[in-house]
Parts: structure tokens; sequence; C-alpha cells
């Protein structure tokens, strides 16, 4: 058996035709869908916080203990978010493989419309993680 080759994980600026891909016609042109750790990668690259970033500060300001039990509550409905997403991802990935193989119908497909919208999903879960992640890895004062 042989050892599994690995990439290294950089942040990758993407484009296929000047579309990213968060964009249908991405993979309606036939960029290559990015791997979950590229798609992290990306995200943790560029400082995005996620859709609900002032919500999370909300939680962040709340005092201990409640503020680390709702920030792990958080991380933890976050996580089961993304693992549903991968799954739903990977799915998509094989049906845009199968539909490649037929003939072009002129304009994005539901299944290029459908991955774009899950990688954006992704992207999203990965940022808000990561800003789960480092509100919890800071000691707060308990007497604040």
């Amino acid at each position: 058996m042989s050892p599994r080759l690995s990439r290294p994980v950089t942040a990758t600026q993407s484009s296929k035709g000047g579309y990213p891909p968060g964009h249908c016609w991405y993979y309606k042109l036939g960029g290559r869908p990015l791997y979950p750790k590229e798609i992290r990668a990306n995200a943790l690259a560029s400082g995005y916080r996620g859709y609900d970033a002032t919500s999370i500060e909300a939680l962040d300001a709340l005092s201990e203990p409640q503020r680390s039990e709702r920030l792990r509550g958080l991380r933890s409905e976050i996580v089961s978010e993304i693992t549903r997403d991968l799954s739903r991802y990977r799915q998509l990935l094989r049906d845009l493989r199968s539909e490649k193989a037929k003939p072009d119908l002129g304009s994005c497909s539901d299944t290029d419309m459908s991955v774009s919208l899950k990688h954006n999903h992704l992207y999203n879960g990965f940022a808000r993680l990561a800003f789960v992640e480092m509100l919890l890895g800071k000691q707060r004062d308990l007497f604040d």
C-alpha cells in the first residue's frame, strides 16, 4: 500500500473565467471544485468571521461561565452544520462529475448552483468556527 500523497494546504485565489468558486459559473466553465481543506484555508486567510459575527461577539460579552458555555454550545452546532454540509458537498460533486459527461445546456445547471451554494455554506461555517474557537482560546477574567 502506497502512502497517501498530500498537498500543502494554502489559501488559493482560484477563479475560472473570472468567477470565484462561490459562483455557479465557476463550475459551469469547468473550474476545479476545492477540497474542504482549501475552502477552510481560504476562509481563514480572508479574515471573515461569519454572517453572525455580531451575535457571536454578544455571546463573548457575557459573564463567565455563561460565556464559555454558550460559545462551546455554538461551536458544537457549527461542527454539526459543517459535517452535514460536507456530506452534501461530496454528493453534489459526484453529481457534478456525472453531469459534466452530458451535453452542455448553455446555462448554469441546478447542480452548478447547488455546488456553489454548498461551497459558500462551508466557507461561512469554517469562518464562524475559527472565530468561536479564537474567542474560546482567550481566558476571560472571572470577576469582570
